[in-house]
């Protein structure tokens, strides 16, 4: 894959991003600082003011589709513009008119993407969380878990163990599978407070906590595919950290302050406001990462044996 490949991949995943037209200003600016972030990766092609040219359409999406002669890497764009629009839930109309027309641009037939369409449907099936028909606890009444602490603490650490190994795995979904479980665990934890909320509403939590669903995804993806990691055979990356590294650590240390941060709203009784929120995840954050050095050993043992199968099952059971 070359420099103007990665860049012509990247460039579809931008527009994916903004194909809804729908995106708050607080997305926009994590998907700019994305895309600013990617462009000082090593390794990187020249992506100085990608985001501006997709937003302003000085780059066309017909231009960087027919840049890809390639029909795998057409196939990996596709499926990329997939994931991302998938990111913050079921498509929309005109993301879906937006991935039928790509798909023409690059001159994919159903034949050739209907096996992963079902695969990222099947993962997306991992946020559809049902709305609860018990009543919910009134938000500022301090919630006793029906679990010990040390329990959900190793909840938290069990789904930050699997989101850092999806980053070592190759396939497309892998990663479209982080954000999903990340719904799962707030839910679970809720749940063990007593207090079962619908995804809207914990997709809402995970946003005021500063944590870009769409945005998440983009950087996830975009430093898979500039490491090299895309497309490769499993038995080729699995236990190698490499360029997954970064990708790696943040997922973890993403899901694991995620988890600290809903187990302590939950129990305050849900009182934190949007800004005491996002102190709170960022204070949360460090330290998170500075573990993830420490159970490395774990998450690349566990990258080893996880399938599509496991993370369903262990989603459903989580």
């Amino acid at each position: 894959m070359t420099a103007e490949d990665q860049k012509s991949i990247l460039t579809i995943a931008l527009y994916a991003a903004f194909a809804d037209g729908d995106k708050h200003d607080r997305e926009r600016q994590e998907i700019r600082r994305i895309a600013d972030s990617l462009a000082t990766q090593a390794h990187a092609p020249e992506l100085g003011g990608l985001y501006q040219d997709v937003l302003l359409q000085r780059v066309k999406l017909d231009t960087a589709a027919t840049a890809l002669s390639n029909t795998g890497l057409r196939q990996l764009a596709y499926e990329m513009a997939v994931c991302v629009c998938d990111a913050d839930g079921r498509q929309s109309e005109p993301e879906r008119l937006f991935l039928q027309d790509l798909k023409g641009l690059l001159k994919l037939n159903a034949a050739s993407t209907e096996v992963f369409e079902r695969e990222a449907d099947t993962v997306l099936t991992l946020s559809d969380t049902p709305v609860s028909p018990v009543p919910v606890a009134p938000a500022s009444v301090p919630l006793q878990a029906t679990a010990s602490e040390s329990e959900l603490d190793k909840s938290i650490l069990n789904y930050a163990l699997l989101n850092g190994a999806l980053e070592l795995l190759p396939q497309s979904w892998a990663s479209m599978a982080i954000i999903p479980l990340q719904i799962k665990m707030v839910y679970g934890l809720g749940k063990a407070h007593g207090v079962e909320l619908d995804q809207g509403h914990i997709k809402e939590f995970i946003a005021a906590a500063g944590v870009g669903l769409t945005s998440q995804y983009l950087e996830q993806f975009g430093r898979k595919l500039l490491g090299g990691l895309l497309g490769k055979m499993a038995g080729r990356t699995i236990g190698k950290v490499g360029g997954a590294a970064t990708g790696m650590a943040m997922s973890f240390a993403t899901t694991y302050a995620l988890g600290q941060l809903a187990k302590g709203y939950y129990r305050g009784g849900r009182v934190m406001n949007t800004a005491l929120l996002r102190q709170t995840y960022q204070d949360l954050l460090g330290p998170a990462q500075q573990m993830q050095t420490r159970y490395l050993p774990q998450i690349q043992q566990k990258a080893a044996t996880l399938d599509m199968g496991q993370v369903m099952a262990m989603a459903r059971g989580g």
